[in-house]
Protein backbone atom coordinates (compact mmCIF):
# COMPACT_ATOMS: atom_id res chain seq x y z
CA UNK A 1 0.00 0.00 0.00
CA UNK A 2 1.18 3.50 -0.75
CA UNK A 3 2.23 5.57 2.22
CA UNK A 4 1.71 8.85 0.32
CA UNK A 5 -0.57 9.64 -2.59
CA UNK A 6 0.83 10.03 -6.08
CA UNK A 7 0.78 13.52 -7.56
CA UNK A 8 -0.72 14.38 -10.95
CA UNK A 9 1.22 16.46 -13.46
CA UNK A 10 -1.16 19.31 -12.64
CA UNK A 11 -0.42 19.04 -8.90
CA UNK A 12 3.36 18.96 -9.49
CA UNK A 13 3.11 22.02 -11.74
CA UNK A 14 0.96 23.81 -9.18
CA UNK A 15 3.38 23.02 -6.34
CA UNK A 16 6.36 24.30 -8.31
CA UNK A 17 4.52 27.25 -9.91
CA UNK A 18 5.47 25.91 -13.34
CA UNK A 19 3.59 24.99 -16.49
CA UNK A 20 2.31 21.46 -16.90
CA UNK A 21 4.18 21.27 -20.22
CA UNK A 22 7.47 21.81 -18.36
CA UNK A 23 6.72 18.96 -15.96
CA UNK A 24 5.71 16.72 -18.88
CA UNK A 25 8.96 17.51 -20.70
CA UNK A 26 10.95 16.51 -17.58
CA UNK A 27 9.04 13.21 -17.56
CA UNK A 28 9.43 12.61 -21.31
CA UNK A 29 13.16 13.43 -21.13
CA UNK A 30 13.59 10.91 -18.31
CA UNK A 31 14.65 13.60 -15.82
CA UNK A 32 11.66 13.12 -13.52
CA UNK A 33 10.56 9.56 -12.71
CA UNK A 34 6.83 9.02 -13.22
CA UNK A 35 4.31 6.22 -13.55
CA UNK A 36 1.91 6.10 -16.47
CA UNK A 37 -1.74 5.21 -15.82
CA UNK A 38 -3.45 5.02 -19.20
CA UNK A 39 -2.90 8.47 -20.69
CA UNK A 40 -2.02 10.15 -17.39
CA UNK A 41 1.25 10.40 -15.47
CA UNK A 42 1.67 10.24 -11.69
CA UNK A 43 4.74 11.28 -9.71
CA UNK A 44 5.55 10.06 -6.22
CA UNK A 45 6.43 12.70 -3.66
CA UNK A 46 9.71 10.88 -3.03
CA UNK A 47 10.64 11.07 -6.74
CA UNK A 48 9.73 14.76 -6.89
CA UNK A 49 11.87 15.44 -3.83
CA UNK A 50 14.77 13.48 -5.37
CA UNK A 51 14.47 15.49 -8.60
CA UNK A 52 14.44 18.78 -6.72
CA UNK A 53 17.38 17.77 -4.53
CA UNK A 54 19.38 16.69 -7.59
CA UNK A 55 18.83 20.12 -9.16
CA UNK A 56 19.39 22.19 -6.01
CA UNK A 57 22.45 24.38 -5.61
CA UNK A 58 23.24 22.95 -2.15
CA UNK A 59 22.49 19.90 -0.01
CA UNK A 60 19.07 19.75 1.70
CA UNK A 61 18.70 20.69 5.36
CA UNK A 62 17.83 17.78 7.62
CA UNK A 63 14.98 19.72 9.26
CA UNK A 64 13.34 20.87 6.01
CA UNK A 65 9.63 20.19 5.57
CA UNK A 66 8.67 17.56 2.97
CA UNK A 67 6.79 18.59 -0.15
CA UNK A 68 3.06 18.83 0.54
CA UNK A 69 0.23 18.59 -1.94
CA UNK A 70 -2.12 21.59 -2.19
CA UNK A 71 -4.79 19.42 -0.56
CA UNK A 72 -2.52 18.63 2.42
CA UNK A 73 -1.58 22.30 2.82
CA UNK A 74 -5.23 23.42 2.79
CA UNK A 75 -6.15 20.73 5.34
CA UNK A 76 -3.59 22.14 7.75
CA UNK A 77 -4.99 25.67 7.32
CA UNK A 78 -8.50 24.80 8.31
Amino acid sequence: MLSKPLLTVHEVAELLKMRESTVRSWINDGQLRAIKFGRDWRVSQRDLEAYLNAHANRAPDDDADPVKTPKQASNEDG
